[in-house]
């Protein structure tokens, strides 16, 4: 999902013209895909200590990429947008282990930076893509009301993982309906702070993991309103994919997969992506030729 949307460059203008100078302007500087990745160390450096041949392992590429590939070589202890991995959960497969570091970890963050609080009432929109369905699942293990809103094909995954209301955004506006929240999580940033605000508690919080959608308006906001307005991009560290692989074999966290593409047709997997039309997560599967 990461590398799909940094690389379709579905994104507002300003943001892409700073992909388009990191990244390349008439083509990508770098031919290297994917982000997210789970399998078994093959070789380890000299000077490595926290891991051995033979362990299995998830976590991100970071900003050079390279996941989408047989083989990817990583730092022990990594830097900033370097990536890095932690030892996988046992009780999940390497296709269910490559989709936490990116939807699992940004749901995180967010979440710790809304402050959410048992008993307080959280909508999420956009909530049945990685980020949401992960944000739904963790917003119930800390105790919230969660409204889940999206498309009339997602309302009953979201309702199998936990949503205790869903909103189908084709049917019904949810800032139209009476309903006060403690935190609304904008996974998409496709709705206006403005018209959100009426639907958020004074002294609320507005999430949202599109920051520069939306920006001028977050920042008015923050200088004129009581409601908070946490506008910013994750950057997920070792220590939350510990935290989530705790949560997901103590069974209170799993993934959803929609589709698997085999490594081939990664294209085709971009292009179903960006349909929008995805239930949770779709993977890349890479197997290995037994000859080799």
């Amino acid at each position: 999902a990461g590398d799909c949307e940094m690389r379709s460059l579905n994104l507002p203008l300003a943001y892409q013209l700073m992909l388009r100078m990191g990244f390349g302007f008439k083509g990508p500087r770098n031919k290297k895909t994917g982000t997210e990745v789970a399998g078994e160390i093959e070789a380890i450096g000299k000077d490595v200590k926290q891991f051995k041949i033979g362990d299995q392992v998830f976590g991100s590429a970071g900003m050079g990429f390279g996941a989408n590939a047989e083989y990817i070589c990583l730092p022990e202890k990594p830097g900033e947008m370097e990536g890095g991995v932690a030892i996988k959960p046992v009780n999940m497969t390497f296709e269910e282990a490559a989709t936490v570091p990116f939807g699992g970890r940004d749901a995180l963050h967010f979440l710790r930076k809304g402050e959410i609080q048992s008993g307080q009432k959280i909508l999420i929109n956009g909530a049945g893509g990685s980020i949401g369905t992960f944000a739904i699942q963790l917003a119930k293990h800390f105790g919230a009301e969660v409204t889940a809103v999206d498309g009339t094909a997602k309302l009953d995954m979201l309702r199998s993982i936990g949503a205790d209301h869903v909103v189908d955004y084709t049917q019904e506006d949810f800032t139209k309906n009476g309903e006060i929240y403690d935190v609304i999580f904008d996974v998409i940033g496709k709705i206006s702070f403005s018209r959100t605000s009426g639907s958020i508690k004074q002294n609320g919080t507005y999430l949202l993991a599109n920051p520069i959608s939306q920006m001028v308006q977050g920042l008015w906001t923050r200088m004129t309103s009581s409601r908070k307005v946490i506008m910013e991009t994750s950057s997920g560290t070792i220590a939350d994919l510990i935290f989530l692989r705790k949560l997901i074999e103590e069974g209170k966290f799993r993934s959803v997969i929609d589709r698997r593409y085999p490594l081939e047709q990664t294209a085709e997997a971009h292009r179903y992506v960006e349909t929008g039309n995805k239930k949770g997560n779709v993977v890349i599967t890479v197997v290995q030729d037994s000859n080799n």
